[in-house]
Parts: structure tokens; sequence; C-alpha cells
């Protein structure tokens, strides 16, 4: 039986791990930072540092054999007369500890496998409750984003609601669902799922098995019957970041009766410290191949080694950031703008409309932890320095203007300011500041486009400072 639907759409998840991996960010911010003052290192410099590394590694709740490892390897590659009497000893240190990292966490992005003949067949294994039926449908969403045609199939019935679950997921997203009614076996679900797939021309099925409390002999049992009528391509493990240590223990015992091709890493934007990320990888061999960072059905996102290690040493994540700005910002629109800023025609409706798109990457703290030596001020902007609510301020402020107010702010006079101040809720004060703001920033645009940074600018990208601030956001 197959259940079609039509299609609810949510706004594209962001994916946080800089803040999952923020305690062991400024740990070794400091670390390194020690390291900076010095014109040379000495093997004493080296030991305190690794000290420090493996601490920050610990508390994050890495492995403490992969801590071990990890701390041998840095040592052995740092104790070198090329960084020892480098001129650059700290950045030397810097790029070691960022290789050893992203090897830790599989080296490069895996992507799924491809079946050589269609359809792909993805088996989610994990135990109950670590959210394998909306990993389903979230990994259905984007692979059909990819071009795929995605089958899930309910193979759990043993779990109250599970088919239903699926189903409305499913129905959500306007993938349509395979069951069968209650009695059926998961192996018998399974392969016939899959020929339906091949009668429909799905290229992709996508098993929703059934999970345990804990391991025992009748899941794997029924783990590997399913492998054994279907021509599984990928057995991806589904494991609760919040979990810690557990869910490598778990992904080791499952991998030593169902071998695994990858995981994924589920509640990644809660309150986990990373560590699983981090030893899963080094424990098992198995690549992390999706994170789920949400509830949202397009909060899964591919797992990018090189990426947070970047992040995780503030180095930033430029390619991300280009990534989020071609998906949500109009490239019309930003030619557009850049003809305004270059003409000095740039006004508030123009300012409105890039505040909106900007809105959709994300929080502002996350933007600015994807820009190379912004990660260190974002993490310092408290809720208090940074109040997002005043960003929705500066809307209400705008949408109570008039057409030729928006465009010419300069004739807003007494009476035209209250009469804004009443239909946004707040003073005159607060529409002059904004006012004087974006005269500033008018100001700035225009020295930039004559190919000039001003002074204080300078300034602030190299220590990491802030400007007069923008419109609702002082300080920054």
């Amino acid at each position: 039986m197959i259940k079609r639907a039509g299609v609810k759409k949510g706004p594209t998840a962001w994916l946080d791990l800089a803040a999952m991996f923020e305690a062991l960010s400024d740990r070794l911010e400091g670390v390194f930072s020690k390291l900076r003052g010095k014109g040379k290192l000495s093997e004493a410099d080296v030991d305190i540092a690794l000290r420090e590394v493996r601490l920050a590694l610990l508390e994050a709740d890495v492995n403490f054999k992969v801590v071990k490892d990890v701390q041998n390897r840095i040592r052995e590659k740092t104790i070198g007369e090329h960084v020892m009497e480098s001129l650059t000893p700290a950045q030397h240190v810097v790029k070691i500890v960022h290789d050893e990292l992203v090897e830790l966490l599989g080296g490069g992005q895996r992507r799924l496998e491809m079946a050589g003949s269609p359809p792909t067949v993805v088996m989610l294994v994990g135990l109950q409750g670590s959210g394998k039926t909306t990993s389903a449908a979230k990994l259905a969403l984007h692979m059909r984003k990819q071009g795929r045609r995605p089958l899930l199939v309910a193979a759990d019935v043993y779990r109250p609601a599970a088919i239903d679950q699926l189903t409305q997921l499913g129905k959500q997203l306007s993938v349509p669902v395979y069951s069968e009614p209650a009695g059926a076996k998961p192996p018998d679900i399974c392969a016939n799922a899959v020929k339906k797939a091949r009668e429909d021309a799905d290229d992709l099925v996508i098993l929703d098995t059934a999970g345990r409390l804990q391991i025992n002999h009748e899941l794997m049992a029924e783990l590997e019957q399913i492998k054994a009528r279907v021509p599984v391509t990928e057995t991806l493990f589904v494991a609760d970041a919040m979990t810690g240590q557990e869910a490598v223990n778990v992904a080791q015992e499952f991998h030593s009766h169902v071998p695994l091709t990858g995981l994924i890493l589920t509640k990644m934007d809660g309150d986990a410290r990373g560590g699983a990320a981090l030893s899963i990888r080094a424990v098992t061999g198995v690549p992390v191949k999706f994170v789920g960072i949400g509830e949202k059905a397009d909060a899964l996102e591919p797992f990018y080694p090189d990426r947070v290690a970047s992040r995780i040493l503030g180095m930033g994540d430029v390619l991300s950031l280009i990534e989020k700005t071609q998906e949500h910002l109009d490239q019309q629109k930003a030619a557009e703008l850049e003809k305004k800023m270059r003409t000095a025609t740039f006004g508030l409706d123009d300012f409105l409309d890039q505040l909106q798109q900007i809105k959709k990457m994300g929080p502002l703290t996350q933007v600015m932890e994807m820009i190379p030596g912004m990660s260190g001020l974002a993490r310092k902007l408290g809720p208090g320095q940074f109040d997002e609510s005043q960003l929705k301020r500066v809307e209400a402020i705008i949408y109570s203007m008039t057409p030729g107010e928006r465009r010419n702010p300069r004739i807003l006079d007494g009476s035209r300011k209250r009469r804004i101040a009443r239909g946004s809720g707040t003073t005159p004060h607060d529409i002059n500041q904004v006012i004087n703001q974006f005269s500033q920033m008018q100001a700035l645009m225009k020295q930039f486009t004559r190919g000039r940074i001003p002074k204080h600018i300078r300034r602030m990208m190299s220590q990491g400072g802030g400007t007069a601030g923008l419109p609702g956001l002082p300080g920054l």
C-alpha cells in the first residue's frame, strides 16, 4: 500500500556545529593564543599546549583512547625542526591540529553510494528512540533535492504508531510510503517494497527498520534476514548524539553483527558536547555521513569533516557560507543592489529586503561563525549584546513608513516620526537612531564601492572588535 499527498515546506535548517563544540573551541583558542606570543617553541611549550588540547577533547566527551592517539600524533608531528624553528610556530601547530581533527572526523565528506542498477536500498538501523523514522523522512527529502525518486518503507511493525508516523511524514513531504497490513513480517515488507519501487521507477528505497531499547538477538537476526532478502547498498546507523560515548559503544555492537557503511548523528542541535562525532569514526572506522540538527524535515545536513574542524579552531567556514548565500539570497536582487550601491541610490526598502534575505540564513551569530576571524567575536556576543529582536523592531519602523519616506528618509520631520513611532510601537528616538545608523551605513558603502576600506573596519577585521553599529545592532 502506497500513500502520497501534498508537500509541506519549512525553512532550511542551519548546521551550528560551532556552537556544539563551543567549549572545545574556546579552550583551543586559548592554547593557540599563548603559542602566538612565542618566537620559537620548546618541547615544554608543546607539552603544555598538548595538555590543554587533551583536556579540551576529554571535556568534549571524546573517547579517552582516541584522545591519547591524537595527542601522540600531534606531538610527533610538532616536535620537529621545521616547526620548532619556524618563524610562525603557532600557525604550524594550528595546521597540525586541524589536519588531525579532519582525519579524526573522517578525512573527507562521504556521500551515499548508489547501486549500479536501481533502486539503491538504504537500511536505517539503531536503537529505539534514536530518531530513525524522522531521519528516514529527512533523508528522503534531502535525496529528492538531489534528483532522486525516494520510496519510504515502514518496516517497524513493533513500535506503536511507527507506521502512522512515517505515513504522516510522507504526506507532509509528498514522498510515497510503502506499508503492509498488521501481521506482515519485516523481511517480506522490505522485499515487496523493493519490487514495488522497480515497478514505479523509484530509484531509492529507504528502509525504516525496528529498534529495541537495547541490543538483543532477535533484533540482529531480523536485520540479517532483511539483508539476505534485499540488496542493501548502504546500512546507516542512526545514533542520538546526546548519548555521548554510549552511542559509540552501540555503534560498535551493530557494526560487529550487521556491517555498517555510515552513520547519521541526530540531535546535534541539543546539548551534546560533540564527543560522539569526534570518536565514532575513530573507534568503528565508519564515517559520519549526515547529521540531524532539528525537528524540521529539512534539518538534515551532509557531514563535512574539514569544515567542522575549521569551525572548531575558529578558522571560519567560507564554503558553507557561500552555499547558504547562494541558497537563500536572490542573485538578481543582489545584482540590483550592487548597482544601487555604486550609484548611491540604496534606500531603506533595499535595506529591508536584504535584511529579510539574510534572516533566512539563520541567526546572525551563526553567520559570523562562518567568517574567518569572526568566530571568537560571535561567541563573546551574548544575548544582551546581540538581541535579534532588534531586527524586528527595525522592520516594524520601516514598514510604518510611506514609500516616499523609505526612498528619502531626509524628509522625515517631527510629526512624521511621531506617526511612525505610533505605527511601529517605538519612540521617535528609536527612529532617529535607525536613520542615523542607516546614513552611516550608506556612507560606508560608498567607501567600499570606491575600493577604500575605512581604518576602523580594518582595525575591527584584524582585532575582532566592533564598529559603531548596524541598524538595530549596536556594537557590531
